[in-house]
């Protein structure tokens, strides 16, 4: 099937799942999109999983001003072919009432790539918001599995930590939040050194 042909079958599926008081209330909260269904996560991953990841739809997706779209190209994104160069062109398309989006980004596709970590770091120092939130939610996703930071490591995330924690921007705060909680279960010393920055709250 054409690329063209999928969006329109993409769209009449969204249309069916619509859910008109979840989208009432996602437009309401200021989400900057032209259209939102309001479709949930787990049907929106049942709709993934009937077409094939591809890279060209994905990014038609992905330039649709439409919440679903935007989150199923993420979904229809090829693992294998998600390089730093679209997680960077992506990353810097998002908008600040977009944290959703970063949060599905960053699970789905950033914490997937082989050099993760390293990308990581670099977000988490990077002056823009929407890259520090994607840095801070990725080394959480690494946390989870069970990543282990080196000294020097471990003094870079905690002083981006401390630097990133005051944030107004709430859902940076809550994702530096979880990356400290998540840290502080790797030793003693590391839940000594969350708790002197989480007792700034």
């Amino acid at each position: 099937m054409e690329v063209e042909s999928e969006i329109i079958a993409i769209k009449a599926d969204l249309r069916s799942a619509m859910n008109g008081v979840a989208a009432r209330s996602i437009r309401e909260s200021g989400l900057a999109y032209r259209l939102c269904f309001g479709v949930e996560l787990p049907r929106l991953r049942e709709i993934a999983a009937a077409y094939t990841p591809d890279r060209r739809l994905a990014q038609t997706l992905w330039q649709e001003n439409i919440r679903e779209c935007k989150m199923l190209a993420i979904m229809l994104y090829p693992r294998e072919e998600f390089d730093s160069d679209i997680a960077d062109l992506w990353i810097s398309s998002l908008q600040p009432e977009q944290a959703e989006l970063a949060g599905l980004l960053s699970m789905d596709r950033l914490s997937q790539m082989a050099e993760a970590s390293e990308l990581a770091f670099q977000w988490m120092a990077d002056e823009r918001t929407m890259y520090q939130l994607c840095g801070f939610q990725v080394i959480t996703r690494l946390f989870m599995r069970g990543a282990i930071l080196s000294p020097d490591s471990e003094a870079e995330f905690l002083d981006q930590a401390a630097a990133a924690f005051p944030s107004t921007f709430l859902p940076l705060k809550k994702a530096v939040t979880n990356a400290l909680l998540r840290f502080g279960e790797t030793s003693e010393e590391a839940q000594r050194a969350t708790k002197k920055i989480l007792s700034h709250a």
